[in-house]
């Protein structure tokens, strides 16, 4: 099979897979599904064929980060060195001195604060709206849901439902779980920089390729969601008011960040936890006889799993063993280490049209650490939906790696 028609099989597949665990077969919404697909190549095309394109989503890129920057120099002059100021020390590798609380994990208390402000200046009411009305006419979902989606091309899966937090009460059960998708599919603009450091010996203008993921994975996300769980009634978030809740621009950034704070804890207890209960996990199989000379793992085991899911995204079957495993370490941990191990191959393991498409296929937030981050801070933000959150929270592991295996997909019939 050439190339270019196995990515389109495994495409097929991939959206053959979301089908067989759907709740709700007889309701898939498939004007939703389909215009989603048409979305996803088409900026496909114009990321691939247009010129200047990806020097347009750098610019882009740019300007959003610069939220993270002010974010680090809060946190250099809070927690020095541990929090991005400079290292007392020389880094023995790209991204070591990387330390998640006190550098990524902050910007959420920035976002929690200029959210607040922005819905007291009724900016983000008007977005919404303005979302609802194009999304509605074209992919046939609301502006909240819109939105989220949105943002989660540059910030992560907690700021970003942030951005629409007064309607995640009124929200139905699917366009939760596209919320819920979207930020698994997608990474943030604040690890957009260490990924491409990490890639760039191994991965040409490996910045450019993430960026591209990252937009690719939004109508990904999108119609992998809907396919799972469809939703159901009229979209939200065109019709809804937004009643003000601050009286002026100081309390609402005091009211947001103070929220921050407790999103913050959220997300960094149910981290550690998730994480330990892996590590747990792996000791338990690893005093199992050895298999191939190697102790057995939650990544090994997840890594033959998703041999024939590499295939999908559309790496040659004799390297899938191989991407398999790194598919597997991204779901376990997480996709930097699973970006480190990628640049760390030799070679002759991965042909470098297989490490453009893992780099596609890896560029999503679908792990079980990541999975702490959403429902601690889901749950904070929407803590009347807390035992649907709990519920749906574990599909989106299924649901975000199916979206970004699927931007492998794409991209690999047009290498």
């Amino acid at each position: 099979m050439n190339p270019p028609l196995q990515a389109v099989v495994g495409y097929l597949l991939l959206l053959g897979l979301a089908w067989t665990v759907s709740s709700r077969r007889s309701d898939i919404p498939w004007r939703t599904v389909v215009a989603g697909i048409a979305l996803q190549w088409l900026l496909a095309l114009l990321i691939f064929r247009l010129p200047g394109v990806r020097e347009i989503f750098a610019a882009c890129n740019d300007a959003l980060l610069a939220i993270a920057v002010a974010t680090r120099e809060g946190t250099k002059l809070v927690f020095g060195f541990l929090g991005g100021a400079s290292l007392p020390y020389a880094e023995n590798a790209p991204g070591a001195s990387f330390v998640l609380a006190f550098q990524a994990l902050p910007v959420v208390l920035v976002m929690s604060a200029l959210s607040a402000l922005l819905y007291h200046w009724r900016v983000l009411p008007l977005l919404v709206q303005g979302f609802s009305l194009l999304l509605e006419r074209t992919l046939g979902v609301g502006g909240a849901v819109g939105m989220s989606t949105a943002a989660n091309v540059f910030v992560g899966m907690i700021e970003a439902p942030l951005l629409i937090r007064p309607y995640l009460a009124s929200v139905d059960r699917g366009e939760m779980f596209v919320i819920l998708t979207g930020g698994m599919a997608g990474v943030a603009g604040t690890v957009m920089a260490l990924y491409a450091s990490i890639l760039g010996p191994v991965v040409p203008d490996a910045l450019a390729h993430i960026l591209a993921a990252s937009f690719l994975s939004a109508p990904a996300a999108i119609v992998f969601a809907v396919v799972m769980e469809p939703p159901t009634g009229p979209p939200t978030g065109r019709h809804l008011d937004l009643p003000r809740t601050d009286s002026s621009s100081m309390e609402a950034v005091t009211r947001g960040t103070g929220e921050g704070v407790t999103l913050l804890i959220n997300i960094v207890a149910m981290l550690i936890v998730l994480v330990a209960l892996v590590s747990l996990a792996n000791q338990a199989l690893g005093s199992l006889p050895n298999v191939d000379g190697a102790a057995l793992s939650l990544q090994r085991l997840l890594g033959w799993l998703m041999a024939p899911v590499a295939w999908m995204a559309g790496v040659p079957w004799d390297e899938c063993a191989v991407a398999g495993a790194l598919l597997g370490t991204k779901t376990v941990l997480n996709e930097l280490l699973a970006y480190l191990d990628m640049a760390q191959l030799p070679a002759a393991a991965l042909a470098p049209r297989s490490r453009i498409i893992m780099t596609y296929a890896l560029c999503g937030f679908a792990n079980l650490g990541s999975l702490g981050i959403l429902l601690g801070g889901m749950c904070a933000i929407a803590p009347q939906r807390r035992a649907e959150l709990v519920e749906l929270g574990p599909l989106t592991l299924i649901s975000g790696t199916l979206a970004t295996l699927s931007c492998g997909s794409v991209v690999a019939t047009l290498l």
